[in-house]
């Protein structure tokens, strides 16, 4: 029995079944896109107004009484609200910036407004709520009258505006605005 040599058999491996693999692929990618660009609802901004609280004391149209702690780039956007005091308020000496840009922002800036100590708190608690502030504090550890409130804000970071009464009489309140990026949570 002799077997006569014969060549050796051919197989031919198609590349069509990964091509259509791809093509699938990109048909689909094609469609959602599609989809997308005709289903696409834009972004919508609003633009808010603040709220007009009745009673209690008004808001200056100027807070020039802060403009030591505003002038940094540092802070957001969302945060800038914040920076607003009663009509009367004038700017006293001792402003700081403590960390003066190594670390967490944080600034304070004594100040005198013609309102006692409640109706200052008052104030704030009502014009800061209303935008967004929430109140987490009511009263220093040493007793003197004071509100911490805190709001996230766009750069990632939680913010905490400090209102402390330091001395006062039913007429004349002398206290503190401190605003500071506070890295851990509340």
């Amino acid at each position: 029995m002799s077997d006569q040599p014969k060549a050796p058999l051919t197989t031919t491996t198609s590349i069509w079944p990964a091509a259509a693999v791809l093509i699938v692929a990109v048909a689909m990618l094609a469609i959602f896109m599609l989809m997308n660009l005709v289903a696409d609802q834009s972004v919508t901004t609003t633009t808010t107004i603040p709220p007009v609280v009745v009673g209690g004391l008004d808001v200056a149209a100027s807070s020039v009484a802060l403009d030591y702690c505003r002038h940094t780039s540092e802070i957001p956007s969302n945060i800038v609200d914040a920076f607003l005091v009663p009509v009367g308020t004038q700017p006293e000496s001792g402003a700081n910036i403590p960390n003066a840009g190594a670390g967490e922002f944080d600034c304070f800036q004594p100040l005198v407004t013609p309102a006692g100590p409640s109706a200052l708190l008052s104030f704030y608690t009502t014009h800061l709520e209303s935008l967004g502030w929430h109140l987490f504090s009511h009263g220093a550890s040493n007793g003197a009258p004071q509100s911490l409130f805190q709001k996230a804000g766009n750069d990632s970071f939680y913010w905490v505006v400090g209102i402390t009464v330091t001395r006062s009489s039913t007429k004349l309140a002398h206290w503190t605005f401190r605003i500071y990026q506070n890295s851990q949570t509340i």
